[in-house]
């Protein structure tokens, strides 16, 4: 062996050189991956053939090893890091030559290309990349950061360490609105790092927090970091439970797990809200306890020139906290009263079918015995019990087409239980009613005539909707009937809306907020998945960024406004009418629906293509689709090559051997540990792609192949690869802010400065680790 060390281990460690040398090359990182793919084969292949890489194989055809498998050890798990003692034999790394390997490199490749990047199954998710990457750039190119940074500040700057803070805040802002790293330490870096050094803010704590606070982005949904990793990790969880349900001695992971082996970008987007809020607030947390300790280098500072009416202490808490917690809070308990609920009466034309078992049963004594040790005895009890029942019952009961009797029946039962108030129609009293309750504090002096009539229109649309709309009323005559309280309450909140816009603090939040919860809420909510949701986040981005545009320019956006308003249009006739005119039986006020809203649809289109011009004339919407396609080349350029150098170490058995050392530890949680502590140390020379790309594939089998929650282990590498823009020498978050720090901010500063961050991420996940309920309590309360 050369130096004593077995030729797979050499292999990896050239496969790494070359992968370091490409990266400190300055050639593009992109190209860099695949050609150190191609140099480490070919040094390795030279090594192999002249006989110097030798590789310590188990030797299979001894006693030893033949006792060892009638003991009822499986093979699969026999390696010579669990049984060092089993005779070993050596062989070359490529035992077939490095040509066959080569061949079957070049015909993996195409294959890999064709499913992963052109035409599989997560081509579509990858879609999410371009349209969210489009978005971000979008909104940082219509200087939303900088009406954020500067509001934020007057209202968190009085506060001890008060502008530090308001970093985080604008930080999770952005995070959740772009999610573009190096768009936020620049942009911030440039706006806020100045101010805070002129207000006396020691140079450590303000290069600290805003690269600690752009890089929020990649844990805060809608995150790229969670898209391109949750489509690996889709599959990686899949393939390994099914491996891990063989090897239990069950026919398929749905046997031996009790439900599907799936996790979805969606799902991980919820499992990564509340880990991204929790860093936010360990970042403001630090700032502020940091100002405490350290008042002379982290001020509070006063900050004029807001606008808006002055208001007072008893009005801001009655009208803007206590009023709308009022109104949030009295919907919840109306709801859980069944006061407001679903008024839907359609009913199937087909019986339910029938629950089976909470497990399947019908298995092999085998897959018995590990069932009931994954699940326990008393859960494999339960389904014995319940299938007896079932049995007994004559099995799981089909679905049969009901009678019109019973179709009558249903339908009854369903008017019956239906609620007074439709869920819909409370939404929109509660959105509305908020309308008119911030309008009334903001501007507590102006006259309250208008609020008042837009409050009447809201109690009428809740009145007619208990004594006139029935569950049976058609959606025409609903809408009717709605028609004129709603525009009463319009008209309130037509005033409210103009109070509201003279206060900067919702002048600038409250666009981008709408176009965040547009899309958090598709996706959180389970109404779409990341793609769809992604494209809604670039259209609306696109029309704010020109309605922006439009104000600069002194220019009306009132086609930009419409067309915001021709989209809630879609949405309601789309919610309210089955707008499906190829069907029989349809009814006149459908087709009306249909053409209203199909109209709403063509002026939407039009106010977008408007959009589209307003930028394209101004000379914003060339650079940022240039961008677009550079980011998202090289994420997909990077991909290509990443399963390149994956093949390499696979044909070596770089790959095989890995898993072998990590499947020889008999705790999983050791095993975990290892791969997070090998993942923190890749992130100081690495960047969160190459990881992902190159080194998740490789120790993904073994990590979701266990019994941990794979949105939990999945978070958690999340949260790990998130720091990877902080550690020195390599992190981006660091060479972002030195491009644009002024001269008086030295590398020393930034370095010392993120070293606390780096402590607040290592605490992140340690508090992750000990609750992991943190990452799935949201996926549990939110059905998909």
């Amino acid at each position: 062996m050369l130096f004593g060390l077995d030729g797979v281990e050499i292999g990896l460690i050239i496969v790494f050189f070359c992968l370091f040398g490409g990266i400190l090359s300055g050639f593009p990182v992109a190209f860099a991956i695949g050609g150190a793919g191609i140099i480490s084969f070919g040094i390795i292949a030279a090594l192999d053939s002249a006989g110097l890489l030798i590789h310590q194989a188990v030797d299979t055809g001894t006693q030893a090893y033949r006792d060892l498998v009638n003991s009822g050890v499986k093979p699969d798990t026999i390696s010579v890091f669990r049984y060092p003692e089993l005779p070993t034999y050596g062989e070359p790394v490529f035992p077939s030559g490095w040509e066959t390997a080569l061949d079957r490199n070049v015909s993996f490749i195409v294959n890999r290309i064709n499913e992963r990047v052109l035409a599989g199954q997560s081509i579509e998710t990858l879609l999410a990349v371009l349209m969210f990457v489009l978005m971000g750039i979008t909104l940082e190119r219509s200087k939303i950061a900088n009406d954020l940074l500067t509001t934020m500040a007057r209202v968190f700057g009085p506060l001890p360490g008060g502008l530090a803070v308001s970093i985080v805040v604008v930080g999770a802002f952005l995070a959740a609105s772009t999610g573009i790293v190096g768009a936020t330490v620049v942009t911030m870096g440039l706006l806020a790092l100045p101010t805070m050094l002129r207000n006396n803010y020691s140079p450590e704590l303000a290069t600290g927090v805003i690269a600690a606070s752009g890089t929020l982005g990649q844990i805060i949904p809608p995150s790229i970091v969670i898209v391109l990793l949750g489509t690996l990790a889709g599959d990686l969880y899949s393939t390994a439970q099914e491996t891990r349900a063989v090897e239990a001695g069950c026919t398929d992971a749905l046997t031996y797990l009790g439900e599907p082996a799936v996790v979805s970008v969606g799902t991980l987007f919820q499992a990564a809200l509340l880990p991204g809020i929790m860093l936010a607030l360990l970042y403001a947390l630090y700032a502020f306890g940091y100002a405490l300790l350290n008042p002379e280098k982290a001020p509070a500072v006063e900050l004029g020139g807001g606008g808006g009416e002055p208001i007072t202490r008893s009005e801001g808490l009655t009208w803007l906290l206590g009023a709308p917690v009022a109104l949030i809070v009295g919907a919840v308990l109306l709801g859980s009263a069944g006061v407001i609920g679903s008024q839907n009466i359609t009913v199937s034309a087909f019986s339910d079918i029938g629950e089976g078992a909470s497990l399947r049963t019908n298995v092999s004594e085998e897959c018995k015995v590990s069932m009931i040790e994954l699940h326990g005895q008393s859960a494999w009890d339960q389904a014995v019990a319940e299938q007896e029942a079932l049995d007994a019952a004559g099995g799981v009961s089909q679905a049969q087409r009901l009678s019109e009797e019973e179709l009558a029946a249903a339908k009854d039962a369903k008017i019956a239980a239906a609620a007074p108030i439709g869920t819909g129609v409370a939404v929109i009293v509660v959105l509305l009613g908020l309308t008119l309750l911030m309008g009334r504090g903001i501007a507590p002096s102006k006259s309250s005539q208008p609020l008042i009539v837009g409050a009447i229109g809201l109690l009428l649309m809740v009145l007619v909707d208990i004594l006139l709309v029935k569950p049976a009323t058609s959606s025409g005559v609903t809408f009717l009937m709605m028609l004129p309280p709603f525009a009463l309450a319009i008209y309130g909140c037509r005033f409210a809306a103009e109070r509201c816009a003279t206060n900067d603090l919702i002048r600038v939040v409250f666009p981008p907020l709408v176009l965040i919860i547009a899309v958090l809420g598709s996706i959180l909510g389970g109404i779409t998945n990341p793609t769809p949701a992604a494209a809604l986040g670039a259209g609306g981005a696109i029309m704010l960024a020109a309605y922006r545009k439009l104000q600069d320019q002194d220019r009306s956006g009132k086609v930009i406004v419409w067309s915001t308003f021709a989209i809630i249009i879609c949405l309601i006739f789309g919610v309210n009418f089955d707008l499906r005119v190829n069907q029989g039986d349809i009814t006149v006020e459908t087709w009306i629906a249909f053409i209203l809203a199909y109209a709403a649809y063509l002026y939407a289109l039009f106010g977008l293509i408007y959009a589209c011009w307003v930028l394209f004339s101004s000379g914003v919407l060339t650079p940022v689709v240039r961008e677009t396609a550079k980011v998202t080349s090289m994420v997909f350029t990077i991909l290509i090559g990443s399963q390149l150098l994956n093949l390499v170490v696979i044909s070596f058995g770089g790959e095989h051997y890995i898993q072998q050392f990590l499947r020889s530890f008999d705790n999983e949680f050791t095993v975990f540990l290892i791969v997070m502590l090998v993942l923190f140390i890749l992130g100081f020379v690495l960047d969160f792609l190459e990881i992902i790309y190159i080194v998740i594939p490789i120790v993904g089998p073994v990590i979701y192949g266990g019994s941990f929650d794979p949105k939990w282990v999945t978070i958690m590498v999340a949260v790990n690869l998130q720091t990877s823009f902080l550690t020195p020498p390599f992190g981006f978050a660091l060479f972002y802010l030195r491009g644009v720090a002024p001269k008086e901010v030295t590398t020393g500063h930034i370095y010392r400065g993120i070293i606390p961050f780096v402590i607040i991420q290592v605490v992140g996940i340690a508090i992750l680790w000990s609750f992991p309920s943190i990452v799935t309590i949201v996926p549990d309360l939110i059905p998909n």
